[in-house]
């Protein structure tokens, strides 16, 4: 697919652009079982508290907090909070939010950045979860060996702790009344600081919470409110997330469907304007129906790969990799249950990859041999009719047909087990996580609410998988197409124009010159044509016969350069034709072929064909020439007349008359008649070439035919036989000196009409 690369330019900013917000989306993606977490954890466990402080406190309470801090902490607290009374300016604001206030003096959170409160919750969460656990087990000492969430056989880092308080459970009142009696309490300080330190700030919040609603409630605040609000705050950032991230991947949808539209549209301009460029020998070795499926197929599995691309390859690496990392932020001791999911899944994709590989290569040889029977079959319909085959054909397409379902099939049963499987190894995940968690949730090292952003990044990790898996797997087939794509348009065609064209001298005659012109189609073993060598005048007919297979359509196709001569030279009023440019080359000539090709359209576009801008007279005075005005007036509607693709709604003698009033129409200097009057009656034929000469004048007249009277009145007539000149002159004197040329005659012609 490297190889196309080159004609994306073109969309390099909508890719760009794409890749932008498939990165915004991934991290809004990202973002959400973050705040799936904190709904959990603090919306709902902690009951909207969000840090080991309250927005306010009791003066009473923060004495007690104060047992538990040093002097540094303590100024560091003050600073950070405002104490509040009746005689405070702004009491009638504060007591509307804070009842108690009407009671007691309380201090009141000030506004503080995100520094000072990642320096508060350590600082005041110890000394609140300390002060609220010794006043538990002051109402109910038997709380002491379950305070913090643990159970009495649980492993609770800090319940044990507090047991000593039953040895002395005044110790907290005495310490108040007696500051002296406050180093009895130092030692359990120290413990309790050290083991919830070492938690973390989330598991310290997490034992301040139950503290903090407790003080809202003596303030006479309304706690559910507290709850309430914060998650529908949390919710409404989640909403707008989703909302963004929706946003951006309909924007990224239309960007990668656009730049896959683009690109298929450019791809098939390049391919239909270098298959133009292609002389036959290209097309031979192609061949019609490969180079229709490359256009078509292949470029449609381009576009579907380009657009799956921009949507996935960036996205899924971008997901998988930072669900990795947050995954671990959240929990590293249950890291090892995605590395076995990410083992597993790269085995599963590898082992689908190496199978599926080899067969896409064979699925689109298979379409070209599909392609082929269908288009042989319809493009020779009449044929298969007249000899009754057409079980033979059916059989034929059956077998391509069921060729490609059978490998289709086993292609896509293969395919078909990723999505289960990775289902199971997702719904395993998903149980392991749950297990494990749950351990960790009872032994509170893990919080509920972080098991459920694990979980649902490990979900993002797997799925991160399974698109990449996707694109794996369809890769290789678009890489086949792509290959077979830039094989054309990376094919230089054989017949090239020169880098300095040179020009026809003025004023143009129409001479043409075969001086020993020799020629062999490509990977020939032998030449076809052997040192041909004659000259055709302006104002002359030269004809050109000989049995079937002699080379004369072989002769006059070099004269187009349909092909090049592997021998000699072609020249036209002493120029070699490969010294000028091919379209210098074919706008002095009329080419009218041996099988009239008409294109789907009207009578009158196909005559436009030629000559866009020419008249009604030019179009009306080909038409009297080439003997088909009479069957065009028959017509209803008379030069509107619509022609089918191919020209197969009319007969083979109109659709030859018809390419012959093309040719007429353009006026050229040279006519090229290859055997382009084989399907015309006696009396058409006649009429035609009597009109013809009378209407070329002084151009230059070449034909091919197989009926000595078609050429009978020729200036020069050639004769060939395998591939050789055995003879060139009139109808008369080859009679006399050409035994090839006399045989024909006699063979199709009596004594009276050779006279």
């Amino acid at each position: 697919m490297l190889r196309l690369t080159r004609y994306l330019r073109p969309f390099t900013g909508l890719i760009l652009a794409a890749i932008v917000l498939l990165f915004i989306q991934a991290v809004c993606d990202l973002s959400l079982p973050n705040y799936m977490s904190d709904i959990v954890n603090i919306g709902i466990q902690q009951g909207g508290v969000q840090n080991a402080f309250p927005l306010a406190i009791r003066q009473s309470e923060m004495n007690r907090l104060f047992i538990f801090t040093n002097d540094a902490d303590k100024a560091r607290i003050l600073s950070d909070y405002t104490l509040v009374d009746k005689t405070s300016a702004n009491y009638a604001d504060e007591v509307k939010q804070y009842p108690a206030l009407a009671t007691t003096p309380i201090y009141v959170l000030k506004s503080i950045d995100q520094s000072e409160i990642d320096a508060l919750n350590p600082v005041m969460g110890n000394a609140i979860v300390s002060v609220y656990g010794i006043e538990q087990i002051q109402a109910d000492p038997s709380k002491a060996a379950t305070f913090g969430g643990g159970n009495s056989g649980s492993s609770n880092p800090i319940s044990g702790l507090f047991l000593n308080m039953l040895k002395n459970p005044n110790l907290l009142t005495q310490a108040q009344t007696n500051p002296s009696q406050a180093a009895g309490l130092q030692a359990i300080m120290s413990g309790i600081t050290q083991k919830i330190g070492a938690l973390g700030t989330s598991a310290i919040v997490q034992y301040a919470a139950n503290a903090i609603k407790a003080e809202y409630q003596a303030l006479g605040m309304d706690v559910a409110s507290v709850q309430n609000s914060y998650i529908f705050h949390i919710g409404l950032i989640m909403v707008l997330i989703s909302l963004l991230s929706g946003v951006c991947s309909i924007t990224v949808g239309l960007f990668s469907a656009r730049t896959a539209a683009g690109l298929a549209r450019d791809l098939r301009r390049y391919i239909f304007r270098k298959v133009e460029s292609f002389s036959s020998a290209e097309i031979d070795k192609f061949s019609t129906a490969s180079l229709i499926t490359r256009s078509t197929n292949d470029v449609t599995q381009l576009q579907t790969i380009t657009m799956i691309v921009i949507r996935m390859v960036c996205y899924a690496p971008i997901l998988g990799v930072g669900a990795i990392i947050l995954a671990l932020n959240k929990s590293v001791s249950m890291s090892w249950i995605i590395g076995l999911a990410v083992i597993i899944l790269i085995g599963l994709i590898a082992t689908i990859f190496s199978i599926v590989l080899p067969r896409f290569q064979l699925i689109q040889k298979l379409i070209d041999q599909l392609n082929r029977v269908a288009r042989e079959n319809l493009s020779g319909i009449m044929v298969v009719r007249a000899f009754n085959t057409q079980q033979f054909e059916e059989d034929r397409f059956d077998k391509a047909n069921t060729e490609l379902t059978d490998l289709n099939l086993y292609v896509n049963r293969v395919m078909v087990l990723l999505m289960p499987v990775m289902m199971f190894i997702l719904n395993g995940v998903t149980v392991l996580i749950i297990w494990v968690g749950a351990h960790q949730v009872a032994d509170s090292r893990l919080q509920v609410g972080d098991m459920i952003a694990f979980m649902q990044y490990a979900t993002q990790v797997v799925f991160s998988f399974l698109f990449m898996s996707f694109l794996f797997v369809i890769l290789p087939r678009a890489a086949v197409s792509a290959g077979r794509i830039a094989d054309v348009l990376e094919t230089e065609p054989s017949i090239q124009d020169p880098k300095d064209p040179k020009h026809f001298p003025a004023p143009f005659k129409g001479t043409v010159e075969f001086r020993n012109v020799s020629f062999r189609y490509p990977h020939a073993e032998e030449d076809v044509l052997h040192n041909i060598t004659f000259t055709a005048q302006p104002g002359q007919t030269t004809a050109f016969i000989g049995s079937t297979g002699s080379g004369k359509s072989t002769l006059v196709n070099l004269i187009p350069r349909f092909y090049d001569v592997t021998g000699g030279q072609i020249l036209i009023d002493g120029v070699d034709i490969r010294e000028v440019s091919q379209h210098d080359l074919r706008d002095t000539l009329g080419y009218i072929p041996q099988k009239g090709m008409l294109f789907s359209g009207t009578i009158e576009s196909n005559l436009r064909y030629a000559d866009q801008d020419a008249s009604a007279d030019m179009l009306t005075e080909a038409s009297q020439v080439a003997q088909a005005s009479a069957f065009i007036a028959e017509k209803p509607e008379g030069l509107q007349t619509p022609i089918a693709q191919g020209g197969v709604n009319v007969s083979g003698g109109q659709r030859q008359r018809l390419s012959i009033a093309r040719a007429l129409v353009k006026k050229p200097p040279i006519y090229i008649f290859d055997d382009s009057f084989s399907a015309l009656d006696f009396k058409t034929d006649v009429a035609l070439r009597h009109a013809l000469k009378q209407h070329t004048g002084d151009s230059t007249v070449l034909i091919v035919a197989q009926r000595i009277s078609t050429i009978k009145t020729a200036e020069k007539i050639v004769v060939l036989d395998e591939g050789k000149i055995v003879g060139v002159g009139t109808h008369y004197e080859l009679m006399d000196t050409c035994e090839t040329y006399r045989e024909i005659a006699t063979s199709q012609l009596s004594v009276e009409e050779l006279a």
